[in-house]
C-alpha cells in the first residue's frame, strides 16, 4: 500500500510521518508539501501514485482539491488534524501521527 503524508512545507509534520511510517515494509511511503517553498512540492504523480492521503489540516486538503480536483476522484483523503506546532521528530508529533494514522490503517507493534 501506497501513503502520502501532506503538509504544508514538507519540512516537519509529513516529513516525520515518512519517517516513522517508511520502516514498516507493508507500506511505500512518501510525504510532499501544499506550498510554493515546500522542500517536495506535492505533484500530479504524486496524488496518481497514491493509495492513500493523509492530509494535516483542512486548508490541506482544500488546496488539494483545487489544484488536482481530476486526479482525486477515485483516491481517499484522510484529514489528520494536526496543528504545525512541532518540529521535525518531535515526540509528541510521533505519538499524534502514530495513534490518528493507525485508525485508519494497520501498524505493528
Amino acid at each position: 500500500m501506497k501513503l502520502l503524508f501532506i503538509c504544508s512545507r514538507n519540512k516537519w509534520r509529513s516529513l516525520t510521518a515518512e519517517k516513522i511510517f517508511e520502516q514498516f515494509r507493508m507500506y511505500d511511503v512518501k510525504s510532499a508539501g501544499t506550498e510554493e517553498n515546500a522542500r517536495i512540492k506535492v505533484t500530479a504523480g504524486h496524488i496518481g501514485w497514491a493509495d492513500l492521503i493523509f492530509v494535516m489540516e483542512k486548508k490541506h486538503e482544500r488546496r488539494l482539491k483545487e489544484k488536482f480536483g481530476q486526479d482525486l476522484s477515485e483516491k481517499r483523503i484522510i484529514r489528520l488534524d494536526i496543528e504545525d506546532e512541532y518540529r521535525y521528530m518531535d515526540e509528541e508529533l510521533i505519538e499524534l501521527l502514530k495513534s490518528r494514522v493507525s485508525e485508519h490503517i494497520e501498524i505493528p507493534e
